[in-house]
């Protein structure tokens, strides 16, 4: 297990094999991932802890506890925390 700093939290590799990954990522209050897409992958997001709002193409969806979301290839995405405390969720990445 690893983890890597980043301005809007951090993240730990939970599982790292050929064409799946694992990752627990920690959100701070008020702060958000960059808009991205991945062309060879798709990623599920569920959440432990926390509330934030998921933008998946043209879609603002509102997250909390247990919920989560299927981020397809090529969907522009990018989820930020809005509650007090941090949001925290797991990716699972499939493909390549």
């Amino acid at each position: 297990m690893y983890g890597d700093e980043r301005p809007w939290g951090y993240f730990e590799v939970l599982l790292d094999e050929d064409r799946c990954k694992v990752k627990r990522i920690i959100v701070h209050p008020g702060r958000r991932l960059s808009l991205q897409y991945h062309r060879r992958r798709a990623e599920h997001w569920y959440v432990v802890y926390g509330t934030g709002i998921v933008t998946r193409d043209d879609e603002r969806i509102e997250v909390g506890p247990g919920s989560s979301v299927d981020i397809a290839r090529e969907q522009k995405h990018r989820v930020e925390s809005t509650g007090k405390s941090a949001l925290v969720f797991i990716e699972v990445q499939t493909g390549d």
